[in-house]
């Protein structure tokens, strides 16, 4: 077949293969989205004004993430389209940007987000919950808060990703400390089952820390502070995300080219290496073509990201 069709040859065998590890890496960045606390929209709520971009950017502002051309905004194709629709009397007064938003459903760059569709969005879904969770103790500080309140000895309550706010507890802008008067969200690191009693300890993100150069938060939780878990029990929401590009990493590394083969290369655009090597299988009479990306992701600053429920 590659003696008969050479000229489509890329087209056919190496594009795919390529789309393929595209699309994995993909998924495993979107993945990264139950890492973030900063938290806007109605869960259940398709984005579709411009408020909703205007809600994640102040998010962002509050919390002092750099605006300087760097962020991002991706949203699953239900909002994208949505989305798309709510902008396009923005788009009319630009004659040459209307066809983009209708026909691509193109919109650019809006309220300081480069804004992106992506299939691989990923949907969270909510813990069972159950009960009425209340902070079990005052002046709790560091990564873990211990509640009481819930539904006794019921395995996952919250799962990992979920997102609560404690009553009273604000968050602070990173920089001044001063509170924004908007409730701090937390993310649930791990899932969290309660035991007998109705007691669990919930694993955060950020740490509760009341003053310094690191303070997140207006002060620590009061005993009995009420816990709201944003969206329903058992339910699932898409979690577009807007970010700083310095919010996530993706890492590669260059795959060493094997001495055996008959044909291998390497290529590597901004930072990112794919390998391909070729070979023929004699037993099967076939010529195989593999290839190989070595990649790892990571949020390493989730402070600089948003999610914006669907």
């Amino acid at each position: 077949d590659l003696t008969l069709t050479i000229e489509e040859y890329s087209k056919r065998y190496i594009a795919p293969a390529a789309i393929a590890l595209a699309n994995q890496v993909d998924v495993d960045l979107m993945a990264l989205y139950s890492s973030v606390f900063w938290s806007t929209g109605t869960p259940g709520t398709t984005p579709n004004a411009f408020s909703f971009l205007g809600d994640a950017a102040t998010k962002l502002d509050d919390g002092a993430v750099p605006d300087d051309g760097m962020r991002k905004l991706v949203w699953n194709p239900k909002a994208r389209w949505s989305m798309a629709d709510a902008m396009k009397g923005i788009a009319a007064a630009k004659t040459e940007s209307i066809e983009g938003f209708i026909r691509r459903g193109f919109m650019g760059d809006l309220a300081n987000f480069s804004i992106y569709g992506d299939q691989n969005v990923q949907r969270h879904t909510v813990g069972p919950l159950g009960g009425t969770p209340l902070v079990n103790g005052a002046a709790q500080i560091g990564a873990s808060l211990v509640t009481d309140g819930w539904t006794a000895a019921a395995a996952a309550r919250l799962n990992a990703g979920d997102v609560f706010t404690i009553a009273g507890v604000f968050s602070v802008n990173p920089v001044s400390k001063q509170s924004t008067g908007v409730l701090q969200d937390f993310v649930v690191t791990a899932a969290v089952s309660s035991d007998a009693g109705g007691n669990a300890t919930i694993p955060i993100s950020p740490s509760i820390v009341t003053s310094g150069a690191y303070q997140t938060v207006s002060g620590s939780p009061a005993d009995n502070a009420a816990l709201t878990v944003k969206g329903t029990a058992a339910t699932a929401y898409p979690q577009n995300l807007a970010f700083h590009q310095n919010a996530f990493a993706l890492v590669t590394v260059p795959l060493m080219l094997p001495d055996s083969v008959t044909f291998k290369a390497r290529i590597t655009h901004r930072n990112i290496s794919i390998r391909i090597v070729k070979d023929y299988d004699i037993d099967a009479d076939e010529e195989i073509i593999r290839m190989d990306i070595l990649y790892g992701v990571k949020a390493i600053y989730p402070e600089l990201a948003n999610r914006v429920w669907g």
